[in-house]
């Protein structure tokens, strides 16, 4: 009895230890407890093993990334695409860092280490290319305008901002497409769109021009004030930031927007936030991987 008893003691003790090294293994390789498959030495398996990542978002754009001076929190599309990228790392919500990046401080924020990704209506183009590399596209906008209720400067088209005062953001494709089609248009530049609406509802500017969705969702907060003239005049291809050529990053996150699109979480994050105010979600983007 006594040598039986030793045994059964003996074998406890070595399931004990192989237990608590299994829970030792677990918690080095993932900060968040999550079990998750991730390639070794990525960005991802990185970021996993310290239990937390920093994305920059708007603060300012209702429906896609706007903070609440109440409860300090952020939210809106790109928020809970981000969101859903953590995740998939093995991160919970929780240990997800919002830093405000505004239009012209993203590739910055990138390329200096401050954010390891920029979700903030950020469109894909060969300028940016150069000095970030981009996941996506996720959603596509379109260019267009915002004038105070009732259009007293009769502006119906791009063409009618030529003579006219414009706003826009310091470092956005809405400055330069702005710039390009309406020359003769005098450009305000702020560093977020609610400075441009201010400026508008004062009379300082004749209109507003950037992506359709971030004027939708100013409108949507001044029924009063402000409403579209025109169609859309570019497409806006939104775009995942990350460091440039770390082509395992961009992968897995395109990888993620793929599975997002099959199993219906895209379409929730979209109906939870932009869906409020744009009742039809659009068919998701095709991933371009280059």
């Amino acid at each position: 009895m006594r040598r039986a008893r030793h045994l059964q003691v003996a074998v406890l003790a070595a399931v004990l230890t192989v237990s608590m090294a299994g829970c030792g293994k677990d918690k080095k390789n993932s900060g968040s407890g999550k079990k998750v498959s991730l390639k070794a030495g990525s960005t991802m398996e990185k970021l996993n093993k310290a239990g937390k990542v920093t994305v920059g978002v708007k603060f300012d754009q209702p429906g896609f990334g706007q903070k609440d001076p109440s409860s300090g929190k952020v939210a809106g599309f790109d928020v809970e695409i981000a969101k859903i990228i953590a995740g998939e790392m093995g991160i919970p919500e929780k240990s997800i860092e919002f830093v405000e990046s505004v239009s012209a401080n993203r590739e910055p924020f990138i390329t200096e280490g401050k954010v390891d990704m920029v979700v903030a209506t950020y469109t894909i183009n060969d300028k940016r290319k150069a000095l970030i590399s981009f996941a996506g596209p996720y959603y596509v906008a379109g260019q267009d305008i915002m004038v105070k209720k009732g259009n007293p400067k009769a502006i119906k088209a791009v063409a009618d901002l030529n003579g006219k005062k414009v706003c826009s953001v310091e470092g956005s494709t809405s400055e330069k497409n702005v710039k390009a089609k309406a020359p003769q248009a005098t450009v305000t530049l702020f560093k977020t769109y609610t400075e441009c609406a201010e400026d508008l509802r004062n009379d300082k500017v004749d209109a507003v021009s950037t992506d359709n969705v971030i004027l939708i969702g100013l409108i949507d907060k001044a029924k009063d004030d402000f409403e579209l003239v025109g169609d859309k005049f570019t497409d806006e291809p939104y775009g995942i930031g990350v460091k440039k050529d770390d082509t395992d990053f961009r992968n897995f996150v395109n990888d993620v927007l793929e599975k997002i699109y099959k199993d219906g979480r895209w379409k929730k994050a979209y109906t939870d936030t932009v869906g409020k105010f744009v009742k039809e979600a659009p068919e998701p983007p095709a991933v371009v991987r280059y």
